[in-house]
């Protein structure tokens, strides 16, 4: 009796946890926004930079958007949809409570009984930031032949960021093409995570593809922005930035988006204000988490190959550069990227959308200080942009960046059948580049 009296306590003050830790949204809306021309689409996309509403995903004349609106808010924000009469609906009239769900499934499917070995991560929960820098240590200790952990750098909270370098010849063989790949830069999309992981579970543990490991060197940085993710998981799930502080004596906004700090045309699509998702920060690289990335970066430039920064969410590949200006290798990208969605849309759930493959300025939105437009600036060949799935179950019970424990694993897998077939490529076109 006293065991089930203790279970039931646990209970309560887990699910009396919960349901403080997403007060915040009570009342939070998310709209759908259909719009009928590219001039009523800029007028709503730009919306975000006058109103603190969150714009999920862009509208578009075929493709409606996503708006995220606080409680607050919302009035204003139907006013002017109504008065340029674009079309609008709610789809969430009460997003704390799809947080709820959320949290409720990822714990209960946390505490099953995985049948895994106890070397890799189970693939029925998201992972926090100390369960990873360990695994990424231990996996470094166990395949010291082949796993090398790095820090390349320090976060603005001091933590760690930790990335793998995985190589068969111990990176010492200079015309093996690396393929870097990347995930949480932005701190909410919780569900590239299981990507990177996963990545590195095929190319260390379960190796089932052995020409991508013989033949290619690998970094892979699974957690690129530790304090904001952290921030998402215990107190703010739709945390999208980085931690930094002191910007203004007085604001209590913070943090810099990371996506929007690298030094390519750094300012001129982001926001200057600092309680914006998209602040841009003081300077490019103003931030530590986006000079560890370049320093790692700048040490490989002239092996890396393919770059892959995974996002959610949208079912996309996307390419440089953020102003719509097409790099001299633009048809290259696009092959590449179309092969990479092939392979992905050829395992994803039959239901979910195929991917789409383009300019990013051209596909979503004008961007600048991305940091994979700045990966093609410094002459990497191949520099992408994934936007990983929605879930949005058949019911529709999860969307936009909440995760469906159902759904982990499946992202991992999915999205390294594209790794997979962009690394090939890229290490055809490194053997290409060493026979001339």
């Amino acid at each position: 009796m006293a065991n089930i009296l203790k279970c039931v306590l646990i209970c309560c003050i887990f699910l009396n946890s919960v349901l403080a830790k997403h007060e915040e949204y009570e009342g939070y809306t998310v709209y759908e926004v259909s719009v009928k021309d590219e001039e009523q689409a800029t007028f709503v996309n730009q919306l975000e930079y006058q109103l603190p509403i969150d714009m999920w995903m862009p509208a578009r004349p075929n493709r409606p958007g996503q708006f995220f609106v606080s409680k607050d808010y919302k009035q204003q924000f139907e006013m002017l949809l109504t008065a340029t009469e674009v079309k609008y609906k709610s789809t969430i009239t009460n997003i704390k409570e799809q947080l709820d769900k959320e949290e409720q499934l990822l714990a209960a499917a946390a505490s099953k009984r995985s049948n895994r070995s106890s070397v890799g991560l189970d693939f029925n929960q998201i992972h926090r930031t100390a369960v990873v820098d360990a695994y990424l240590d231990r996996l470094a200790n166990q395949y010291p032949n082949l796993v090398t952990v790095v820090t390349a750098g320090q976060s603005f909270e001091g933590r760690p960021i930790k990335y793998l370098k995985i190589s068969t010849t111990n990176f010492e063989v200079s015309r093996k093409p690396v393929v870097f790949l990347q995930s949480l830069l932005h701190a909410r999309e919780w569900v590239t995570l299981p990507a990177t992981l996963y990545a590195i579970e095929k190319l260390v543990i379960d190796v089932t593809d052995s020409d991508v490991l013989e033949e290619v060197d690998w970094i892979i940085m699974p957690i690129a922005n530790p304090d904001g993710y952290e921030f998402s998981h215990t107190n703010t799930r739709f945390w999208r930035k980085n931690r930094a502080t002191g910007f203004m004596i007085g604001n209590f906004c913070m943090g810099v988006d990371l996506n929007r700090n690298f030094d390519i045309f750094w300012s001129t699509a982001s926001s200057n204000n600092v309680c914006s998702d998209v602040f841009h920060g003081t300077s490019a690289f103003s931030e530590p988490e986006t000079q560890a990335i370049r320093r790692v970066l700048h040490e490989y430039s002239d092996r890396i190959e393919l770059y892959i920064d995974i996002h959610s969410f949208g079912s996309i590949i996307l390419f440089g550069y953020g102003n719509g200006q097409l790099p001299p290798n633009a048809l290259a990208l696009n092959y590449v990227g179309v092969t990479m969605a092939e392979a992905i849309d050829k395992v994803k759930w039959n239901w979910k959308p195929n991917y789409v493959v383009g300019n990013v300025f051209h596909i979503l939105y004008a961007a600048s200080g991305g940091s994979s437009d700045y990966v093609q600036s410094i002459g990497v060949p191949l520099s992408y942009t994934f936007e990983l799935p929605a879930f949005n179950n058949i019911q529709g019970q999860l969307n936009g960046f909440l995760v469906d424990p159902d759904f982990i694993e499946q992202a991992g897998y999915e999205t390294w059948e594209g790794i997979k077939a962009g690394a090939r490529l890229a290490a055809d076109s490194a053997r290409q580049k060493n026979a001339n």
